[in-house]
């Protein structure tokens, strides 16, 4: 659920506000908002010293070899500054080298201080280029030398007793260093280089050092943008936030306690309130999903966290379409859960059920690694009926349907004190025509006549409910856009397809490795090894294949077919208490769990 929240305005006195900020903060239940655009000069400077910090923090190796270096974060800091500017001075230079050698390369490998000794003795070398097939005349008293051809033109010595030389080509400076000594230099620098990663990695050990002085400038900034964001009017300041409705009684009593005034309202209509998502625990593994997609529902829309963990789970499954490679998920899961610490519960617990959901599915259709023979009790357990294409496909345009229809049913609950309700149940006959529709136009079934009249009945509920009569000056225009919208209901219906178009290539790419490797592995035992190869190759890429369909169209049905359909725009943004960061993750989850 979306928590519901209470705009909350605390007032204190100026010579109290730094005891208010820090009872505030330990509370950690109270979004901030500004009140005015925080600005000063500590914050402009710790925001300096937080960006300089993080900085270095990520230039740190994640993985640590080795002990600390027994220096305080502070100077490991500095340490890992100096490294910094050192290989950006390396970078350039070794740039620099390398803008050399390519310029001068073409002219071959020779001595610049014998040209210039050659020019106090009168005798003038220049060095030119010229087009890939133009014909140079040497002038007078010139004499033309080729040194080098490659697709760009053509590279000349032009060697002479006149200080000037005329020539018909584009003159190219004398190096300062002869190429062999350049490619030295540029040896040189790549060593340096890796002294420098080298000395950097020394101090992997010292990270978490690092991360919480990160974490105090981070605190640090925090605090000084409530602080200066707060509003004044001598003798008071104050600020404004948002709080649960369930944790305003803690700021009631520390406001009596700190003698604060207090003011508690309910958020306007059209208010920007940031979402806090309250799930119940086993919905939670989605949370993992939503954090990587970065999208949060508005305050005033829908928690879809349950369906969406349901119908990703399916559509996981059937996308992937593979019960052996849903075994090689779960027992890569099993192996990280013991293995990656950093992984958060919510993860495994995604990846666990996706897993699962990929195991049960290619059980039923009789999907193993794309194999064709089947032992016996495998067999037992595919459903034949599933192995005909019209009937998958039939199945996704049902799944579609269920799967939209959930998303105006939803609506018409929401809304069931209104005749807004009554357009809702239009939309539902409508998707369910689509989906009549799709199974005659795409697989041929013959379409139920009676449901034609049931359709126009179900849009003359649409058209009459969907706007209230008072708002129909404003909101015509919905009405104008109605076919289109029908008709995006129809291709929203078909778009389920893909649940069974991207699982079938799965499956075919997968035959066709396993019978390439056949054709390998009948002779030879090099053959019996390319084969084994081309197995690890082809179902390792195929894997990568599809779960890049999961991420694109398992999370797109989500996001946008149902979504349209329920109202969901992804507008919102994360309530993030004012609280000290490094209890935030704790005090986050107090709040999630009540």
């Amino acid at each position: 659920m979306i928590v519901p929240m209470k705009r909350v305005t605390v007032l204190c006195t100026l010579a109290r506000r730094e005891q208010t900020l820090e009872k505030l903060r330990d509370l950690g239940v109270l979004h901030v908002i500004p009140v005015r655009s925080p600005a000063s000069e500590d914050l402009d400077e710790a925001r300096r010293r937080l960006t300089y910090l993080r900085r270095a923090l990520e230039i740190l190796p994640q993985r640590a070899e080795g002990r600390p270096s027994g220096l305080k974060p502070e100077e490991v800091v500095e340490e890992i500054w100096k490294l910094i500017h050192q290989r950006q001075s390396l970078e350039e230079k070794l740039e620099s080298f390398r803008h050399e050698r390519e310029r001068i390369r073409p002219f071959g490998d020779f001595d610049p201080q014998l040209v210039r000794k050659l020019a106090k003795q009168g005798i003038y070398v220049r060095l030119y280029r010229a087009a890939p097939r133009s014909r140079i005349k040497a002038p007078a008293g010139t004499v033309l030398q080729v040194l080098g051809r490659d697709r760009q033109g053509v590279y000349l010595a032009a060697i002479s007793r006149r200080k000037e030389i005329e020539l018909d080509a584009e003159a190219v400076r004398l190096p300062e260093r002869r190429l062999s000594e350049v490619e030295k230099e540029i040896e040189a620098i790549r060593r340096q280089m890796e002294e420098n990663q080298r000395r950097l990695a020394r101090f992997a050990a010292d990270r978490a050092g690092v991360e919480a002085i990160v974490t105090d400038w981070e605190e640090r900034v925090n605090y000084l943008e409530v602080r200066h964001g707060m509003g004044e009017k001598e003798p008071v300041a104050y600020l404004r936030g948002y709080c649960p409705y369930d944790k305003v009684p803690s700021v009631r009593k520390a406001a009596r306690e700190g003698g604060w005034g207090l003011v508690v309202e309910d958020p306007r209509p059209g208010e920007p309130v940031p979402t806090l998502l309250r799930m119940p625990k086993w919905v939670r593994p989605i949370k993992a999903l939503l954090d990587m997609i970065g999208v949060v529902p508005g305050y005033d829309e829908v928690d879809i966290s349950a369906v969406f963990l349901i119908f990703f789970s399916i559509f996981f499954g059937m996308l992937v379409g593979d019960a052996g490679y849903g075994l090689l998920f779960l027992i890569g899961t099993l192996a990280m859960k013991t293995r990656v610490s950093k992984l958060s519960r919510e993860v495994i617990q995604l990846l666990t059920i996706t897993s699962l959901t990929t195991i049960v599915w290619g059980m039923l259709t009789g999907t193993y690694f794309g194999l064709e023979n089947l032992p016996a009790p495998l067999q037992r357990l595919k459903i034949d009926w599933l192995g005909r294409e019209n009937n998958l496909m039939e199945t996704c345009f049902f799944i579609g349907a269920v799967h939209l229809s959930l998303a105006h049913a939803w609506n018409a609950w929401r809304w069931r004190h209104s005749l807004r309700a009554l357009a809702q149940v239009g939309w539902l006959i409508s998707t369910w025509t689509m989906f009549l529709v799709a199974r005659t136009l795409v697989l041929g079934y013959p379409f139920p006549s009676q449901m034609l009249y049931l359709f126009c009945a179900g849009v003359l509920l649409i058209v009459l409910f969907t706007t209230p009569w008072r708002q129909i000056k404003s909101a015509w225009f919905d009405h104008v856009m109605l076919p289109l919208n029908l008709i995006g209901n129809f291709v929203d219906v078909v778009s389920y397809v893909r649940l069974f178009a991207v699982g079938a290539a799965t499956l075919a790419v997968a035959s066709a490795f396993n019978d390439m490797a056949i054709s390998l592995g009948a002779g030879s035992a090099v053959g019996k090894a390319g084969a084994a190869l081309v197995l690890f190759v082809g179902h390792t890429g195929n894997i990568l294949m599809a779960v890049m369909g999961v991420l694109v169209h398992g999370i797109r049905l989500n996001t946008l077919e149902f979504c349209n359909h329920i109202g969901v725009q992804w507008k919102g943004f994360r309530f993030r208490p004012f609280t000290r960061l490094r209890r935030r993750d704790a005090e986050a989850a107090a709040v999630v769990d009540g």
